[in-house]
C-alpha cells in the first residue's frame, strides 16, 4: 500500500509540475490578449496577442540597435542619479535574470552547509563576491515547496559548492519537495565530501 501511495503521489507531483507552467502561461497570454483588445477596441481573439508580440519584436529591434543602446544607457544613468528611484532600480537590476547569467542573485545554483555543518542547503547566488569582501558571497536560500520565501545569507566563498544546474531545474526540485532530485546534486556532494575536494570559485 505504501508503494502505491508513493507512486500516486509522485505522479500527482509530476502532473502538477507539468500543468502549472502551462496553465500560468495560458492565463498570461489570455490576459494580455484581452487587455490589448479592450484597449484598441477590437473583438477578434488572438489579435491582441499578435499585436503584443509584434510590439515586443519591434522593441527588441530598437534596444539592440545602436540608438536603442544609447537611449537605454542614458535612461540608466538618469535613474542611477535619482535619489528616490536609484535604490529601487539597483535592487530590481540585481534580482533580474541577465541573458549571460552573470548578474543577479539567480545567476548560479549552489549548495551551502547548514548551521550544523552536516547537511547541505540549496540556494542561489551571484557569480561574484559582495562588494568590499572578496571572500564572501550572498546566497538566497528559498523555502520548499514555496520558493518565494526564504533567507538571505552571507557565506564564505570556500563553503559554496557551485552546481552546473539550470535555475529552472533547481526550482523544480524545490516545488516538488524533494520528490525530484537530479543526479548532479548527489555527485557534487560526493565529490566535495570525498577525497577529491574541488574548491570551485564563484
Amino acid at each position: 500500500m505504501g508503494r502505491l501511495q508513493t507512486h500516486v503521489r509522485n505522479k500527482l507531483v509530476a502532473g502538477a509540475l507539468a500543468a502549472i507552467p502551462v496553465a500560468v502561461t495560458a492565463f498570461i497570454l489570455w490576459y494580455i490578449d484581452s487587455q490589448v483588445r479592450a484597449l484598441v477596441g477590437l473583438h477578434y481573439p488572438v489579435v491582441g496577442l499578435v499585436g503584443t508580440l509584434a510590439a515586443l519584436y519591434l522593441l527588441g529591434l530598437f534596444v539592440t540597435s545602436l540608438v536603442g543602446r544609447w537611449v537605454l544607457g542614458l535612461a540608466e544613468a538618469l535613474l542611477a542619479h535619482l535619489p528616490g528611484l536609484r535604490d529601487l532600480y539597483r535592487s530590481w537590476k540585481q534580482m533580474a535574470f541577465s541573458p549571460e547569467g552573470d548578474e543577479g542573485i539567480f545567476a548560479r545554483v549552489v549548495l551551502i552547509p547548514d548551521e550544523t555543518g552536516h547537511m547541505r542547503m540549496l540556494g542561489f547566488s551571484m557569480r561574484k563576491p559582495i562588494e568590499g569582501d572578496p571572500a564572501t558571497v550572498c546566497v538566497f536560500v528559498p523555502g520548499s515547496p514555496n520558493p518565494t520565501a526564504g533567507r538571505l545569507l552571507f557565506v564564505p566563498t570556500r563553503d559554496c559548492l557551485p552546481l552546473e544546474l539550470p535555475v529552472r531545474t533547481a526550482f523544480k526540485i524545490l516545488i516538488s519537495g524533494g520528490n525530484y532530485v537530479p543526479g548532479e546534486i548527489g555527485r557534487a556532494i560526493a565529490s566535495r565530501l570525498g577525497k577529491n575536494d574541488p574548491r570551485d570559485h564563484l
